[in-house]
């Protein structure tokens, strides 16, 4: 990464992206992924403005900005080939980065309002409780030793069974060990939860642990990689691409659609959506009721594929 704050002389608000940055990590909890994609933002947007304001770009600079400005600075991204899921993603970032600019605490009320890029709503599907053990079980085919495929077969029941993030069961550490019928969960912004542990999945994590080379030190990673160190999310989407492509499963069975599966299965039998939300670990109601629409396509599925008249 570029050493933004080499020119923070010529540019001063190289410094309040540097700042904003430091306030996201510390004060707001987010994932360095976010905060790093944030940062990069933000330093786009100076670039962009030092050729578009023809100047050094500083505090003022940034709170003077007009609801033009950003429109020019979305049309250049737009040019660079970002869709409207990134662009609404820039926008969001933006204006967070303008008011701490402004207020120092991330207000936004003195930001240019502008209409952000419509993003269409994917309602995810499902994965069907045969597909996900299925999956889970296909997944040690390309493992190199036994304990790598136990380790495999585990983190995806732990995804499906307990619904947790591809992240939050690769953060897991030793300290979990013994398990019992909970396990606690460190999620989004450092929130953490506790999560139910179907026996199943408890018994395919004590057999991974029992096989492991590497032991289940409580300050390690639970979840390890082939020479010991922290296992990598894209290795366990890796695996995940080749064994449904094998079973010959939608490209949209991904590791995180089990999580999609683990919330639609409890909302099709009854799961309280205030429960739900906590077993998610979701910050707000509204990120939960998309399963409602989830469970709905589920039904409209079944009712299209079995009734004669559909």
């Amino acid at each position: 990464m570029p050493d933004f704050l080499s020119d923070a002389g010529a540019h001063p608000a190289r410094q309040i992206a540097h700042d904003w940055q430091n306030h996201l990590a510390r004060d707001r909890r987010r994932s360095p992924h976010t905060v790093r994609a944030y940062g990069a933002t933000a330093h786009r947007l100076i670039d962009f403005l030092a050729e578009h304001l023809g100047g050094p770009v500083d505090g003022a600079a940034l709170t003077g900005l007009q609801s033009a400005d950003l429109r020019a600075y979305l049309a250049k991204r737009r040019t660079a080939g970002i869709g409207n899921a990134s662009a609404a993603r820039e926008l969001s970032a933006l204006r967070n980065f303008l008011g701490f600019a402004g207020t120092g605490a991330s207000a936004e009320a003195g930001v240019p309002r502008l209409k952000g890029p419509k993003v269409p709503r994917n309602v995810p599907r499902p994965v069907s409780p045969q597909e996900a053990v299925a999956l889970a079980e296909e997944v040690g085919e390309d493992a190199s030793a036994e304990w790598i495929a136990a380790r495999d077969f585990a983190i995806l029941l732990l995804l499906y069974g307990s619904g947790l993030r591809v992240g939050e069961a690769l953060g897991l550490t030793g300290g979990a060990l013994p398990l019992g019928e909970t396990l606690s969960v460190t999620g989004k912004r450092a929130k953490t939860r506790i999560v139910p542990l179907l026996p199943q999945v408890r018994a395919a994590i004590d057999r991974y642990v029992a096989l492991s080379p590497w032991g289940g030190a409580r300050s390690e990673p639970l979840f390890r990689g082939a020479r010991g160190g922290p296992l990598n999310g894209e290795m366990v989407r890796r695996v995940v691409r080749r064994a449904r492509g094998r079973l010959g499963l939608s490209d949209r069975t991904t590791p995180h659609a089990l999580r999609h599966s683990f919330a639609t299965h409890l909302l099709g039998r009854g799961a309280d959506l205030r429960a739900l939300q906590e077993l998610l670990g979701h910050a707000s109601l509204s990120s939960t009721q998309i399963y409602t629409e989830v469970d709905m396509a589920h039904l409209l599925d079944v009712y299209r594929n079995a009734h004669p008249r559909a």
